[in-house]
């Protein structure tokens, strides 16, 4: 077992005269199953084929491009783990000082829309070579898309690439079956017929029974056109009950053939049984290594899909809302070789997924129907049919906490507290608590508003409430003084500053202080983001109140950090704002003191007049408080 050829030298030692695939890539190797990098190479080995890789190239020349000359069937290109604009830019679209995916997390060692610049590299050297690009960045931006960082509405990445085909979502079975095409002489422009994959095209016949979508040219003008073109999208994610759809741009058609089938139990096993390396390339070690592997190095995936279906997430459009689960074998055979590594020093890190607590599909109609369209599993409030159960969960953990040289098995990738709170057996809640927790649990209630956790699709505070109170009463029965972090997210599409002052209120009542806060990131896929830019509810066209300068976004912001002394003048704007100066004073209640009583009180205390604490600049306040004591004009 090694690694996969990065050079030229390394390929020819292994006997070869050209590679079938060479797989380009905006991540630095690393040769683990959390990279999909990773998956999709030794995959494709495993079947027989000769891969080679070209991590992180010099997007300023050809020469990387060109290290292992034209390949036999095809290259590979992926921007890597994440979007590279998200890789790059903050929410407020500043550079990030650090790239966790790169060798000691050099920041710059891939270009903006990495996608779109390695085809085109690869296109000046070879005109007529297929390319088939993957990954995050391709699969969410497969048709038009809402674009944050240039503010308008793009084209389907397939078409500014260059890219002869696109595959989304995870990708294993469309890329076996496209690189058996290809072998067989079937050329790149014919494969027309894989699921999971988009292709473009000058004649329409091509494509059968399909929805048609808004043109391009309406979609970028017109944001009703691009609410209606996003809800077919998010109507069609489903490998059962989704369609193909059409979208017709000035020179081509470009069609999205129905999501492919998510990969069973048996598949998911040999697919995490394959022979990776478990470590970055070794040519890493004089940078300091990859950072992004130290959290992933000793955890292990369990699960993928989740029907938790967050607005603002993008997985329902990419690994989708069937959850389909790897068997405890094939965990514990993992488990394994992660004891047998030198560095392991008996924490298992994370044992989960997207939603850590999904082990299997939402109920059994979905295995026969697939997800539902126009309904959710857990939003407003769960399912009929939701089948709530941890009983596998619970197995699993305890022969993870059974093997010898483990001593502690974390769950980190995020419990779903309502699908939780819904589980009427505590047999999880109670080991989740005694053995899996390290001190906190991280937990996503997002925000405590109705109206902006209805455009999330969250629960109700109610629910949340629950779960903390039966949180804290089982680590009272344990006698573990563990905590709960909230995360919670500032900006969302139908938060207002009023929205935000009651968050603020929230966490003063429950004494959290944040000591980081993320704002709402519109990113393609999601429906929030589309939300976002249209300023309405695809759903019910609706209109929605969306915070969008960054002046609002700050002062939302500083009002989750209302204790940080320097968002006073932020905090002191947004409550005279919203018209909650009450909350302005030196009551308990108050957010902020203001500066000027502030002054007055010490110099109060230096007179030796008395000092009124409950004092509020709210005149209405003043008066009432005034009813039963003096007013300052008597004393």
């Amino acid at each position: 077992m090694a690694f996969l050829p990065v050079t030229y030298k390394e390929m020819k030692e292994r006997g070869w005269e050209r590679p079938d695939f060479v797989y380009i890539c905006g991540d630095a190797y690393v040769d683990h199953p959390s990279f999909g990098a990773a998956i999709i190479c030794r995959l494709l080995e495993s079947r027989g084929y000769r891969v080679c890789f070209v991590p992180q190239p010099d997007w300023k020349s050809t020469e990387d491009f060109e290290r292992f000359g034209e390949p036999k069937l095809g290259f590979l290109v992926s921007s890597g783990n994440i979007d590279s604009m998200v890789n790059h830019y903050t929410v407020a679209k500043k550079r990030r000082a650090a790239d966790l995916y790169s060798p000691g997390g050099k920041p710059g060692m891939r270009p903006d829309r990495a996608d779109i610049v390695y085809c085109n590299k690869i296109r000046e050297v070879y005109k007529k070579a297929p390319i088939i690009i993957g990954g995050i960045e391709a699969s969410l931006r497969r048709l038009s898309h809402y674009d944050y960082w240039d503010n308008r509405v793009r084209r389907s990445v397939l078409l500014d690439s260059g890219a002869d085909l696109l595959i989304y979502g995870m990708g294993e079975r469309q890329i076996v079956e496209i690189a058996e095409a290809l072998e067989s002489g079937i050329p790149i422009g014919e494969i027309t017929f894989v699921r999971g994959t988009v292709y473009k095209t000058k004649d329409s016949d091509r494509a059968y029974d399909y929805i048609k979508l808004p043109d391009y040219n309406d979609v970028k003008d017109s944001k009703k056109a691009y609410a209606e073109s996003f809800m077919l999208q998010y109507e069609n994610t489903d490998s059962i009950a989704g369609k193909a759809l059409m979208e017709k741009y000035n020179e081509y058609y470009v069609v999205q053939n129905p999501p492919e089938k998510p990969l069973s139990t048996e598949e998911l096993d040999d697919v995490y049984a394959l022979d990776y390396m478990r470590a970055y390339h070794p040519m890493y070690e004089k940078d300091g290594g990859i950072p992004a592997i130290t959290e992933v190095k000793f955890s292990i995936t369990s699960n993928r899909g989740c029907f938790g279906n967050c607005n603002f997430c993008a997985l329902a459009f990419h690994q989708g809302r069937v959850v389909t689960s790897r068997s405890h074998g094939s965990i514990l055979d993992e488990a394994e070789k992660i004891i047998s590594d030198r560095d392991f020093k008996g924490y298992i890190h994370d044992v989960g997924g997207p939603t850590a607590n999904f082990r299997k599909p939402a109920c059994k109609k979905q295995l026969k129907y697939g997800a539902c369209k126009n309904k959710q599993c857990l939003w407003p409030k769960p399912c009929e049919n939701l089948e709530v159960s941890h009983s596998d969960y619970v197995s699993l953990l305890r022969k993870l906490r059974g093997l010898k040289g483990v001593k502690k098995v974390f769950i980190r990738s995020g419990i779903r507290y309502d699908y939780l709170i819904y589980d009427r057996d505590e047999t999880f809640f109670n080991e989740l608590c005694q053995y899996h927790v390290s001190g906190q649990l991280k937990v996503a209630p997002e925000h405590v508003v109705p109206e902006v956790l209805d455009k999330m699709g969250k629960p109700g505070r109610e629910v949340y409430d629950r779960f903390v109170n039966r949180y804290q009463s089982v680590n009272r029965k344990l006698g573990k003084n563990q905590f709960l972090v909230p995360y919670l997210m500032s900006s969302h599409p139908g938060s207002d500053l009023k929205a935000a002052v009651r968050l603020a209120e929230y966490l003063r009542d429950t004494g959290h202080n944040p000591e980081q806060v993320q704002d709402f990131y519109p990113t393609p896929g999601t429906l929030s983001t589309a939300m976002y830019y249209t300023e309405t509810d695809p759903r019910t066209g609706e209109k929605v109140y969306v915070p969008k300068t960054p002046h609002e976004k700050a002062m939302q912001r500083a009002l989750m950090q209302y204790r940080n002394p320097a968002n006073f003048d932020l905090v002191m704007e947004a409550l005279q704002k919203a018209h909650r100066v009450d909350l302005i004073g030196f009551d308990a209640k108050c957010l902020i003191r203001p500066r000027k009583m502030a002054a007055e009180k010490k110099t109060e205390v230096v007179t030796g007049r008395p000092v009124n604490k409950r004092r509020s600049i709210n005149s209405d306040s003043r008066k009432s408080a005034a009813k039963g004591r003096h007013s300052s004009k008597k004393k």
